[in-house]
């Protein structure tokens, strides 16, 4: 299904923006229309994908932000610049991530756990219930959290990462629950395996033979940001590679 125009006077937010995913997301996006904010932590990895979003779409927002460090004060201050500029906030797609490869839990170091749990889960909500008063007020907001396959991340080794893997997926039925059908959509976006440097963490790029380009799934992106993703209200979408 072609994306065109999709997202057209759209705003969307990519947290985790210089990320595999999210840069192809945030290029997907623009080019359907959006004006993208970008939100990461290192600020050359954001200006790289600031010039490619930029000479396919409208000028983006560089916001750089790490959201280890982040408290929630952050996250309404970042919610009330985009009011000011924009008054509204139209989709939340949610990339970033925080890995450090496979190791029993035994032997997880506690910050490293503590760590995952956080960028991965805490971190994500918070963002999520700043903004939220903002999708509110978009005629169609949706929040997007990308997710892990769960029969992987479920398994042995996949630690603090996994568990907020389990805890996203819990998050994402629940809050639409208590939103209900009238408030902004969230949904969950599960694509395939992928080649990111998440994924080279824990699988030897020589021998992972199914992993696929994020570009192949930017589109799958566009899609639950937009109308269109209506159907996946309070579910997640497991995404076949774009052909």
């Amino acid at each position: 299904m072609s994306t065109d125009g999709a997202l057209r006077d759209r705003v969307v937010l990519i947290a985790g923006a210089a990320g595999g995913l999210g840069a192809a997301a945030a290029a997907a996006c623009a080019r359907a229309g959006a004006t993208i904010v970008l939100l990461g932590r290192k600020v050359a990895p954001l200006n790289r994908v600031y010039d490619a979003v930029k000479a396919v779409g409208p000028e983006p927002i560089l916001y750089p932000l790490d959201l280890e460090g982040a408290s929630p004060d952050d996250f309404d201050q970042l919610a009330q610049a985009l009011e000011g500029e924009f008054g509204r906030l139209d989709g939340l797609l949610h990339c970033a991530v925080e890995f450090r490869g496979l190791t029993p839990l035994q032997h997880t170091d506690p910050a490293d756990f503590a760590r995952a749990i956080h960028v991965d889960l805490t971190a994500r909500w918070w963002l999520t219930q700043a903004c939220l008063p903002l999708l509110a007020k978009a005629d169609a907001g949706a929040a997007v959290f990308v997710l892990d396959d769960p029969a992987r991340t479920g398994s042995a080794f996949w630690g603090g990462y996994g568990i907020a893997q389990a805890g996203q997926a819990a998050l994402v039925g629940m809050l639409q629950a208590e939103i209900g059908a009238q408030g902004p959509r969230i949904s969950g976006l599960q694509p395939g395996p992928m080649r990111t440097g998440l994924r080279a963490k824990a699988y030897q790029a020589n021998a992972d033979l199914v992993a696929r380009p994020p570009t192949d799934y930017a589109e799958a992106c566009v899609t639950l940001l937009s109308p269109a993703g209506a159907p996946w209200r309070g579910r997640v979408f497991e995404a076949s590679p774009a052909a």
